[in-house]
């Protein structure tokens, strides 16, 4: 489906007839407000800025999860991550046999089914070798990360494992990871941009993703190192490091802009950026409460910049509610691809959204095993449930979720529950086995009480 009508047919600033080519960049963990674009004040984001002032800034979008492999999931294939084993695990690979399947159809399969060459450069989590990985679901390239963090000095999982890769190869590369990851993409671009073929790259970085380590502090990897599980890190960090932590990443994203205008194709490519969940403990997450497993507004919104010239109008800004997975069917409609008429889309296609037609409502649907959540938002409603509690709120007017509503619009409050219960018996049902870990810092105690 098409989300508004008119200017989506303007073509982008290219020559007619030419592809774009499309760089999808997802950070890992990133608050709503950890850009200063976003609201964000203890430093400053430079490139993203000027990314986002370049085109379109989404003020309501959100992850499709909570956590990292469900979202990548349904970035991954345009559907929501409850349709497929591998969106209900969090972290993946804890359990055997379980990933993303090579014979879904992916984004990257799709695009290159119509003739785009394919990377991912950084952050996979969808699964282990040999069954599951990159070059299975799509990529022609990966050069990165296969597990869900990563030390970004060592390059070690948890346990102390290697995890860097060249291919399906293991890499041996010293340096700090953000900015292996920036070169990298740079590397990736000039080459592809080279066949004269137009090219889809993922840069999923892990920043700023614990362990809390800037690019000055090798020193903490040492002794995260010396530990038998290795990057497990409760007892570090700052508000100074995160921010070491985020300015690195922006400086590559700025470096990779840079690497387009001198090989004059940045009129030809699309850059969308955003995060794969809510922020940790160190990120901001103003005017929202919550943070990463939570289905409190915290947990789930997330920035959304677009950049596609010709279309998206620089410096707008787009309150339409949006998901991560409605980029699949937005970015192959772009290529002239579609999605695999056996796994239709469950996004939406936000070309004409992104080039200024104005917000629709939208119906959108959450579930995390981890204590029971639930969520579903229509219009400015959102009902949400937390264990046994429930609650009523309008994320519009009280974007904190303090006043539970449900008992002065009971009608709208049942009506929102039927709609949940109707499209939840359409998913996979939840494996309550499958959740193997808990989060510190949770603030979803405060909406237990008076309920």
């Amino acid at each position: 489906m098409l989300l508004g009508v008119g200017p989506a047919s303007r073509a982008a600033g290219r020559k007619p007839g030419k592809r774009p080519n499309i760089i999808f960049i997802m950070a890992d963990d990133l608050g709503y407000a950890d850009l200063s674009c976003y609201g964000r004040r203890e430093y400053r984001t430079a490139a993203l800025d000027a990314l986002a002032a370049s085109g379109v800034r989404f003020t309501q979008g959100y992850a499709n999860s909570p956590v990292c492999s469900a979202t990548r999931t349904a970035l991954m294939t345009g559907r929501y991550q409850y349709r497929l084993p591998v969106g209900l695990e969090e972290p993946v690979g804890q359990r055997p046999g379980m990933g993303l399947p090579p014979s879904h159809p992916t984004l990257p399969s799709l695009l290159r089914e119509v003739g785009y060459q394919t990377a991912l450069v950084g952050k996979w989590h969808l699964g282990r070798l040999p069954d599951y990985g990159p070059l299975q679901s799509g990529y022609d390239h990966f050069w990165g990360m296969r597990e869900g963090s990563v030390d970004y000095f060592t390059h070690n999982a948890f346990g102390n494992r290697p995890d860097l890769w060249d291919g399906d190869t293991p890499a041996n590369q010293k340096g700090y990871l953000t900015d292996l990851l920036g070169q990298k993409s740079i590397d990736m671009v000039r080459q592809m941009s080279s066949s004269g073929k137009p090219f889809f790259l993922s840069l999923h970085f892990n920043a700023p993703h614990w362990p809390w380590e800037g690019p000055g502090d090798e020193g903490e990897a040492k002794r995260l190192s010396s530990k038998p599980t290795g990057i497990l890190h409760y007892d570090g960090g700052s508000l100074k490091t995160y921010g070491e932590i985020v300015m690195a990443m922006d400086r590559q994203i700025g470096r990779l802009m840079k690497a387009l205008e001198q090989l004059r194709i940045a009129d030809d490519t699309i850059v969308v950026f955003t995060s794969d969940n809510g922020g940790e403990r160190f990120s901001d997450t103003w005017p929202f409460k919550g943070i990463k497993t939570e289905l409190l507004e915290g947990g789930i919104r997330v920035p959304f910049i677009v950049r596609w010239p010709g279309v998206a109008k620089p410096k707008s800004v787009s309150e339409q509610v949006i998901m991560t997975m409605d980029f699949v069917p937005t970015l192959l409609s772009a290529a002239g691809g579609r999605m695999h008429p056996d796994y239709p889309a469950d996004g939406i296609d936000l070309r004409a959204v992104i080039a200024g037609a104005a917000p629709s409502a939208r119906k959108i649907h959450f579930r995390y095993k981890h204590m029971a959540q639930e969520a579903h938002r229509d219009g400015d409603w959102k009902y949400l449930k937390i264990r046994d509690n429930t609650f009523l709120f309008n994320v519009v007017a009280d974007p904190q979720e303090r006043a539970n509503l449900k008992a002065r619009h009971p009608d709208v409050f049942a009506r929102m529950v039927a709609a949940h219960r109707a499209w939840d018996v359409t998913m996979l049902p939840i494996d309550q086995r499958s959740f193997t870990h808990g989060y510190e810092g949770s603030e979803l105690a405060d909406h237990f009480e008076g309920d």
